[in-house]
């Protein structure tokens, strides 16, 4: 049955208790992905089901944010610092630990749509029921396995002396499943929606602004505004530069842009902003690469290297933290609006979206058909909206009511014209939205950023639902399709892949021997909406090799078993070696494209397997400019720009210490040696419990508290370290 108002509960264990009671012993419970889980409330109704076997309970989900763990001592003493220190306050979620550790028990099940990559790929529960399906789609599956709870972590808000709640980072699926929730009380089916509250959300705006009343139960409470789940920023290095400066050149002014999360994002922000805070130096990267000399055609009619004059706007399922970064820089600025006649006029470039506002503004809507002559309530309500109209009108008894003035609403009489022009004009357009976005996940310094921002700044980003962003078509309530064509202009979705097929199909997802390593997630949507709008591109990005241990493999492969996007589908593909731009290519064309921005070490056997098929002609040979993509040439080319301090391992900062990064860089190859062949670094490592400490090791074993060793294994673990730091030529 549908409640008009919440039930507030300060004990997550009562509220787990009150599910209980309201919904019986089975109950699907439907979680976001990734931060806005309500981790108090999840973990006790998981163990209400722990205890009570007759509960059964489903975890229907994705990405269940768990802090690193350690299996050693030496791990120990590198993490626990570490984690105490950047996840500090936050609460594990048990269910998820339970997973890990192969103890879930038989009544409890999760499901996930979408896994951190390669989380669990070895975990039998997780694989065995793993939901593949697009990020648009994720609601609909979700009901489907039998959700009857919906649960969401929220931020509150007083807004005009009324209370309200706001989705904040998870607004992508869970605005859809409310409102199923709501459909399926008001056909009595049981249902609840319930809600935890965490000051250290930020309260943004847009459609995840919800009443109270959308939910059965909230639970409230000091204890409860745990620390947000930080997402440390992932290392780049030179090929995730240089992927990322070829797809900055495919951008262009005045368009669309969707980023992905992890350093191959971070890159193309990267890219972005030295485009248009240090355009010569970053066309002087660009020419040392031989990047327009290769690819001017694509770039020329696709993208640009110049400036942003107009602007950009950003349209994604996931803001992530290298959008503030753009807007910061002056980059992200051109703001949409949520109407078709306007947005329509802005597009045409006769209403500006920083200009004064004009009495011409009025006669332009008049003629789109925006606003009646005669005003109405309807349309003082829009003029106010935007801006247009002053923000203190009132629109009572047919008039317009400024104060103690009162207005004739009839813009076809020119003395009520003229006096509405004198005294009811705004300053210029508000409303207007520079970010489209679904969820967010970052750093915590991103979530302190969008907490500092002005009420004004947050105002400008709409947090919305994937069925928003993700696609163009079907009817749900935040936007039409005629309203996207126009916002989206230029559109350019940019994501990434973990091999490219010589067809042009994409593996992104999972393994040939059906292992999901991560999800489908919105890619497919993205790709499959560039297809769909005239101006639109969309760019995979692929690293074009993968190493383990000394084995160097390519990522682009004649062949393989598993595909995430099919070959019909196929677009633009970056890898560090280049574009190839593949869209309405015949097969040997796309086969010719791609072996040019294929590491060398790999061509010539994909083009023999090419020709042996008859898919490519017999005596073609792969361009000279295209034989010598070697990942010593790209560090040698780079290596300059290193020493200007360009193209930094960490662009927009990290929450690692300096020292925490040589040593958890040096752990980490000396791991991967000795796990390739410990005879390989067993007698460099005796040769260490021979030597002396030299002093630079000193603050690193400071860190690691093995600065004075007084046992054993201490002494081991210091000679380990030492060992490590010197063949990482740390020291």
């Amino acid at each position: 049955m549908e409640s008009s108002s919440p039930i507030y509960f300060n004990d997550p264990d009562a509220l787990a208790q009150f599910v209980i009671e309201r919904m019986g012993m089975d109950i699907n419970v439907g979680m976001v992905l990734g931060l806005g889980k309500p981790n108090h409330f999840a973990n006790a109704l998981f163990q209400k089901a722990v205890e009570n076997s007759a509960i059964n309970l489903k975890i229907l989900t994705a990405i269940s944010l768990e802090m690193p763990s350690w299996s050693s001592e030496l791990e120990r003493r590198f993490m626990q610092p570490l984690v105490e220190r950047v996840w500090e306050g936050y609460v594990n979620l048990d269910y998820i630990t339970a997973v890990r550790k192969n103890k879930l028990p038989p009544n409890i099940r999760v499901s996930e749509f979408f896994y951190k990559a390669g989380g669990f790929l070895n975990n039998e529960h997780m694989q065995q029921n793993y939901t593949s399906t697009n990020y648009t789609h994720a609601c609909r599956d979700l009901k489907n396995n039998g959700m009857n709870v919906v649960a969401q972590l929220l931020a509150k808000r007083e807004i005009n002396g009324s209370t309200f709640y706001s989705a904040s980072c998870n607004s992508d699926t869970s605005l859809d499943a409310f409102a199923q929730m709501k459909r399926r009380q008001k056909k009595d089916k049981p249902a609840l929606n319930i809600g935890q509250i965490n000051n250290n959300l930020p309260f943004m705006y847009g459609d995840a602004v919800v009443k109270p009343s959308t939910f059965d139960a909230i639970l409230e409470g000091p204890e409860y505004h745990f620390g947000l789940f930080g997402a440390p920023r992932e290392s780049v290095n030179t090929t995730d530069h240089i992927i990322g400066l070829h797809a900055s050149t495919l951008i262009k002014d005045g368009g669309t842009l969707q980023i992905g999360i992890g350093s191959l994002g971070d890159a193309i922000a990267y890219g972005l902003k030295m485009r248009h805070t240090q355009n010569k130096l970053y066309n002087d990267a660009l020419n040392a690469f031989g990047i327009p000399e290769k690819f001017g055609n694509v770039i020329d009619t696709v993208g640009g290297t110049t400036v942003f004059d107009k602007g950009l706007y950003g349209c994604t399922e996931m803001l992530v933290d290298g959008f503030l970064h753009l807007y910061n820089a002056g980059i992200m600025k051109r703001k949409v609006y949520d109407n078709v006649p306007l947005q329509t006029l802005v597009n045409e470039n006769k209403i500006q979206v920083n200009q004064k506002v004009t009495p011409q503004i009025l006669d332009m809507l008049i003629e789109k058909g925006a606003i009646h002559s005669k005003l109405k309530a309807t349309d003082v309500a829009f003029l106010k909206k935007y801006g247009i109209f002053k923000s203190g009108l009132e629109y009572k008894d047919g008039q317009i009511i400024d104060k103690n003035e009162v207005f004739i609403p009839d813009l076809k009489d020119p003395n009520a014209k003229d006096r509405i022009i004198e005294s009811c004009l705004g300053t210029q357009l508000a409303d207007g939205f520079w970010m489209h976005a679904g969820f967010f996940l970052g750093p915590r310094d991103f979530y302190d950023a969008l907490n500092n921002m002005s009420e004004q700044e947050r105002m400008q980003i709409n947090m919305t639902s994937v069925l928003n962003t993700n696609q163009l078509y079907g009817n749900n309530p935040y936007s039409s399709e005629a309203l996207k064509l126009l916002q989206r202009k230029d559109a350019r979705f940019i994501n990434a892949g973990l091999m490219l097929m010589l067809s042009g199909a994409i593996v992104s997802d999972g393994l040939e021997e059906m292992l999901v390593v991560s999800g489908v997630g919105g890619q497919y949507n993205f790709v499959s909406q560039a297809h769909a709008i005239d101006d639109a591109r969309g760019a995979i990005m692929i690293r074009s090799t993968r190493t383990k241990g000394k084995d160097v493999n390519s990522n682009v492969v004649f062949n393989y078993g598993h595909t995430t996007i099919p070959r019909h589908l196929r677009d633009i593909v970056i890898t560090e070696y280049g574009i190839a731009d593949l869209m309405s290519k015949n097969d040997q064309e796309v086969i010719a494209a791609i072996l040019n921005i294929t590491d060398s070490r790999f061509q010539q056997d994909l083009l023999q397997k090419a020709k042996k098929v008859k898919k490519i002609d017999v005596n073609y040979q792969i361009p000279d400019r295209f034989r010598n993509n070697t990942p010593e040439r790209l560090e040698k080319t780079m290596q300059s720009f290193k020493d200007n301090a360009l193209f930094p391992v960490f662009p927009f900062g990290t929450a690692f210490t300096d020292e925490e990064i040589v040593i958890g860089k040096s752990l980490r190859e000396f791991k991967e040696k000795s796990a390739a062949s410990k005879a390989s670094v067993l007698p460099g490592l005796m040769g260490q419990m021979l030597s002396a400490v030299p002093a630079e090791a000193r603050s690193y074993l400071e860190r690691m508290q093995l600065d004075k060793p007084s046992t054993r294994q201490e002494k081991l673990m210091q000679k380990i370290v030492v060992f490590a730091l010197k063949q990482a030529g740390q020291i």
